[in-house]
């Protein structure tokens, strides 16, 4: 919602404010300069980035109007869920999870979360980490090199697409450039024309510039920060998960490795204790 609300911000204060100084939105019609500019930026965007980031790009799109879903019930989900995973380990032993971590789809445990249950990549990494625990050969040290090492592949992975869109932002005023440009001379072939007729011609070039500005920096470049700040917010849900296991490997209890995970969280979203303490008292 709020990212609707700023395209709208964006498209109704530029051109409101355009219109109120008498400007002609006729004018500003010019759909060569928009070919030139976006096919560029689109031909560019293609040759610069794998299919899979092109596929990325044009998946997360639909996200950002949708609110983020690593909110905080979604975090006192994840603590819970791994409450009551150490809390098993805890009681019936570590192989007591064998089950669970290599069927997770059938969990019971598991189950009790389907928004967490969804997230293929969480879930791997929980039941991937849990089941080097089982095998009982790694240290936290190791463990945590590990994690490292794969968190910054899937961190690197995640920011793809919003890196890719900072790239196009950054090539749409160069663009506006050359559509001005061209437009410039295609205007010098009617320079022995009335100044009217020169005037439209200038002012139809000079919209290509207009044109690259404000799709860089009123639109791609916001999308761009937005994709990333999404990726950000997975990384976070990730590095919970990390210290929470790194917690319990350490041989802190259950609730005390939990507690490690939620001091993970940002301040605007984190459960308090009590809080997570009713949340996990609630799902016994």
């Amino acid at each position: 919602m709020k990212f609707i609300i700023g395209l709208i911000v964006v498209t109704s204060t530029i051109f409101g404010g355009y219109v109120l100084s008498h400007g002609d939105l006729a004018a500003l019609y010019q759909p060569y300069e928009l070919l030139i500019i976006g096919g560029g930026a689109v031909g560019a965007f293609v040759i610069a980035n794998p299919g899979n980031v092109i596929m990325g790009v044009v998946k997360g799109m639909p996200g950002l109007a949708a609110s983020s879903p690593y909110n905080k019930k979604m975090y006192m989900d994840l603590l819970t869920l791994m409450f009551k995973l150490f809390s098993k380990a805890r009681k019936e032993g570590l192989m007591a999870l064998e089950t669970d971590i290599d069927e997770p789809h059938e969990s019971e445990i598991f189950n009790q979360y389907p928004k967490i249950s969804k997230n293929h990549h969480a879930i791997d990494f929980v039941c991937d980490y849990l089941r080097l625990m089982v095998g009982g050969n790694m240290n936290a040290m190791e463990l945590e090199n590990l994690m490292d090492v794969e968190l910054e592949t899937h961190h690197h992975e995640i920011q793809a697409p919003g890196t890719a869109m900072q790239g196009v932002a950054d090539g749409l005023p160069a663009f506006g450039i050359i559509a001005a440009v061209m437009g410039v001379v295609i205007t010098m072939g009617f320079i022995s024309e009335p100044p009217e007729v020169l005037g439209h011609h200038i002012a139809a070039a000079l919209v290509g510039t207009f044109l690259g500005i404000l799709l860089a920096y009123g639109f791609a470049a916001p999308i761009a920060t937005a994709m990333l700040g999404k990726a950000d917010e997975e990384g976070k849900f990730f590095e919970c998960m990390k210290v929470c296991i790194l917690s319990t490997l350490n041989g802190y209890t259950p609730q005390i490795a939990i507690e490690f995970g939620r001091k993970t969280i940002v301040s605007q979203i984190r459960p308090s204790f009590i809080e997570l303490e009713e949340h996990i008292k609630e799902q016994k």
